[in-house]
């Protein structure tokens, strides 16, 4: 699948190591436009430069991944949300998808192939919402 170049994704992660990794899956799959953010605070104060997809920690210092998401979605439910946490806690995940998350990832060996499978299910959304939003405006100029 072709990637859409233009998506802007957003990481955002107090492990310093762990933003660096997660970037360098994103650059190996084709994505250069990147922002890294060690705070949900700096992520919040950059949701002006409208980020397609945040890949968001959720055990964070001062603000933790449910409020950043709660925060993200009142500014534009459109976000997708992919949340990644060394949390096995069935609870926490379900919480996190009710909070507005696309997924929930648990840290492990293999997270790379989950980001990558994740993404590749939010470009085929986003390919068909393109198609369908097409269609309607398609339609709009038919009646004129």
């Amino acid at each position: 699948m072709e990637n859409d170049k233009n998506l802007k994704v957003f990481i955002t992660d107090d492990d310093v190591f762990s933003l660096n990794i997660y970037e360098q899956y994103l650059l190996n799959m084709g994505f250069n436009d990147i922002h890294l953010f060690q705070s949900g605070v700096d992520c919040l104060n950059s949701l002006h430069q409208n980020p397609d997809i945040i890949l968001l920690d959720y055990n964070m210092d001062v603000m933790n991944g449910f409020e950043v998401i709660e925060k993200v979605k009142r500014y534009n439910p459109n976000i997708f949300i992919v949340m990644i946490s060394g949390q096995e806690n069935i609870n926490t995940a379900i919480q996190v998808l009710k909070y507005g998350a696309f997924d929930y990832i648990i840290k492990g060996e293999d997270v790379e192939y989950k980001i990558k499978n994740v993404i590749q299910r939010i470009l085929l959304i986003q390919e068909e919402i393109k198609k369908n939003n097409s269609g309607i405006i398609k339609k709009l100029f038919s009646y004129l």
